[in-house]
């Protein structure tokens, strides 16, 4: 509990921490697998996605393996404080979840795809959580960014219930809705599992296909 608040329970705007009003981080130029920038939205042609599926360190590189990316990030999206640190989203009172940057090129790999990944890399009906990783940054979330992208993220939200509830698997709490901010998180989150080949990488997946 955070001055009277759990972890798992999403801040207001009258509780949320302030943060403040520009980035106090560095987050680094080049990424350290593709080569290819980290802030950046692609060449043209190029869309962006936003996931959350709990500890972004190893769900970061489950998505760069996958082919056709440019590149991708980890940082703090959905929540209310703007510009926060790594440690205020860990208290639970930013209301932002760890999530995922991918920027992919659609003509190699579809949001379809990306989605597929999505659900079968995590548990989605966990709530505030991901395994023993407690608290609303850890929570299933697509911040889409676009109508099509809306669309398509509810649309396998239903198909992937139809596979869990087969499974034996309860009601999938993933959130979906529009992006309003990304906020990168600091450079040494970035790629991680690069620079600490051996680090915390927990595997939540069900095993339930999404096919």
């Amino acid at each position: 509990m955070i001055f009277g608040m759990s972890k798992s329970e999403l801040p207001t705007t009258d509780n949320a921490l302030p943060g403040r009003p520009t980035r106090q981080h560095a987050v680094g130029e080049r990424h350290l697998v593709t080569g290819n920038p980290i802030e950046t939205d692609g060449p043209p042609g190029h869309e962006v996605a936003i996931i959350g599926l709990g500890c972004f360190w190893g769900e970061e590189q489950t998505f760069w393996q996958l082919p056709g990316i440019y590149s991708t990030s980890v940082g703090y999206a959905g929540g209310i404080t703007p510009h926060p640190t790594y440690e205020e989203v860990c208290t639970g009172r930013t209301g932002h979840a760890e999530v995922v940057r991918v920027v992919f090129d659609p003509a190699v790999l579809s949001y379809d795809d990306l989605l597929q990944a999505f659900w079968e890399n995590h548990d989605p009906t966990q709530g505030m959580r991901q395994g023993n990783d407690r608290g609303s940054q850890y929570r299933s979330i697509i911040l889409t960014t676009s109508a099509e992208q809306q669309q398509k993220a509810e649309a396998s939200r239903e198909h992937y219930q139809q596979k869990m509830t087969a499974a034996g698997y309860g009601q999938i709490t993933t959130s979906i809705l529009p992006l309003d901010t990304y906020y990168y998180a600091e450079d040494f989150h970035q790629q991680y599992l690069v620079r600490n080949p051996h680090g915390y990488c927990p595997l939540h997946a069900t095993g339930v296909s999404y096919a």
